[in-house]
């Protein structure tokens, strides 16, 4: 992911997310953290979905996950995915976690394909409306 993508990013964010991530947010993702890695995946020059991870010495913290509500359905949310899995292993990542929320049966049984498993529960995690999130965790 680069700065061009950015406006394309956040249209996608804000058809995916009640509380989407702020340009901001993002910039400071891109240029300032030394410890995230986000890519784009691609149709000619648009911007079709995009994923985010912090790697933190042998650990990978998945951040973002999202594909255009026009190209869901196609398996690219997978696909982006095992790139993240892909890069976090080239990386010396040993496990991966992420939250999703409690109600979110598609991603969970996405997770839950690609080898992640349950590990937990944060309560309230979302502010939005105090759902819970669950920890799942992937070993590498």
């Amino acid at each position: 992911m680069e700065i061009d993508h950015l406006e394309q990013v956040l249209e996608i964010e804000r058809l995916s997310f009640p509380i989407p991530w702020s340009r901001q947010a993002f910039e400071f993702e891109l240029t300032r953290n030394d410890f995230a890695f986000y890519l784009v995946l691609m149709d000619a020059d648009r911007v079709v979905g995009y994923a985010g991870m912090w790697v933190v010495i042998d650990e990978g913290h998945i951040t973002n996950v999202a594909v255009h509500p026009d190209w869901r359905g196609r398996g690219l949310g997978r696909r982006l995915l095992q790139e993240l899995i892909r890069q976090a292993k080239q990386k010396g990542v040993l496990r991966m976690t992420l939250e999703v929320r409690q109600s979110n049966q598609v991603a969970r049984r996405l997770y839950s394909t690609l080898g992640f498993v349950e590990g937990g529960r944060r309560r309230k995690y979302y502010s939005d409306n105090n759902e819970d999130a669950i920890i799942m965790w992937l070993e590498l």
